[in-house]
């Protein structure tokens, strides 16, 4: 495990863009209710407090799993914290506590524990950036794209943050992924660089189609829509069932955790338990590619009133285009630059054999991308 003062930093920075992140919310969410598109601020609110109330969950969920029978009354403040929706914040607290030692600690001892700390917390922080990615920023980019082609009301500043969404849901998961394999002992992490960056433009350019296109259809028909968003949070849920996940000790929290899952799984690929992902990844991305013609053959038939629009001619463009390019990259990303392929100590799966002075992460149980 490794904690640089650029990982110190970034921890910093992340909690501004916690904060930003919370004011935009309310500020586009008053801005839809002064355009009098109440539900669309009233959905705003929804997806706000959904992500907000699984993320302190999951968060005091590992403060309690993490702690011993002597650190009981500390678990009482910190449930007291998380039920004022602040447990995120806490984390940031203990990630820049720990960051700070680990980068300024004149010992090398208590360095090398407080690094260790720090990449757990930091780690930590990043799985829940995931959850609150595609639990609240992925639906509200729906929204807006979808206010942006059915009504036309939108300003300049929504369409940059149709722009900085886009850009920070796929870094979100860029991150994660950086993020966990740099927290578990014996995995290479992602090389700066072109490893980085077509990992980057992978998730960008498929996430940015699958949007696209599930807003065409969201426009089209929003019964098929609706139908076909269950239908896939159904099978990604299926689908982390049969994998048999067990990354919760709480079989409630398990039942949550495999749900978020499912939520996730709609809109980007992610290696449930670990395994070799080549099966998985190029069935998923075909179903992609037969589900994204589908749509876009759906709108032509249709013909509802936006299809005749200029903007629906350049996004119908950026989604096969997009889509496309998305494709490349991952074909690049693990053809050539994936960790795997450089780091011959890493076993023939995607798992981890802990040294027995060190116990178990609950990282080993979870997502990858």
């Amino acid at each position: 495990m490794s904690f640089t003062k650029w990982n110190f930093f970034m921890t910093m920075s992340g909690i501004f863009a916690f904060i930003f992140d919370i004011g935009a919310d309310l500020w586009i969410s008053l801005k839809y209710f002064q355009q009098e598109l109440y539900l669309f601020g009233l959905l705003t609110i929804f997806f706000v407090l959904v992500s907000t109330l699984i993320v302190q969950a999951f968060s005091f969920t590992w403060f309690k799993d993490d702690s011993d029978e002597s650190s009981y009354s500390r678990l009482k403040w910190i449930l007291i914290i998380h039920l004022f929706q602040a447990g995120t914040l806490l984390r940031y607290w203990y990630a820049v506590k720990f960051g700070y030692q680990a980068t300024h600690d004149p010992s090398r001892e208590k360095r090398m524990d407080t690094k260790k700390k720090a990449v757990e917390a930091m780690t930590d922080l990043s799985m829940l950036r995931c959850f609150k990615t595609y639990l609240e920023s992925a639906p509200q980019l729906i929204l807006q794209l979808y206010i942006l082609m059915e009504h036309g009301q939108i300003t300049v500043i929504q369409y940059a943050s149709i722009l900085i969404s886009v850009s920070s849901i796929s870094w979100s998961t860029v991150d994660y992924q950086m993020s966990l394999r740099k927290s578990l002992p014996g995995k290479k992490g992602i090389s700066v660089g072109f490893p980085m960056f077509s990992y980057v433009f992978y998730k960008l350019f498929t996430l940015t189609s699958w949007l696209l296109s599930i807003v065409f259809l969201l426009t089209c028909n929003v019964h098929i829509f609706t139908t076909l968003v269950i239908m896939l949070g159904i099978a990604g849920f299926c689908w982390a069932s049969m994998q048999h996940t067990d990354f919760c000790q709480n079989t409630r929290m398990e039942i949550l955790y495999r749900v978020v899952v499912g939520i996730i799984l709609i809109f980007t690929f992610f290696n449930v338990k670990g395994s070799r992902t080549r099966i998985p990844i190029s069935v998923y991305y075909c179903v992609r590619v037969l589900m994204t013609t589908g749509i876009l053959t759906l709108c032509f038939y249709l013909k509802p009133a936006f299809i005749f629009t200029f903007i629906f001619a350049v996004l119908s463009i950026a989604v096969v285009a997009a889509l496309g390019f998305g494709i490349l990259f991952l074909i690049i990303y693990y053809a050539y630059f994936h960790p795997s392929l450089h780091f011959t100590d890493q076993t023939s799966e995607d798992t981890v054999d802990y040294p027995a002075s060190m116990g178990k992460s609950r990282i080993t149980n979870f997502m990858r991308p």
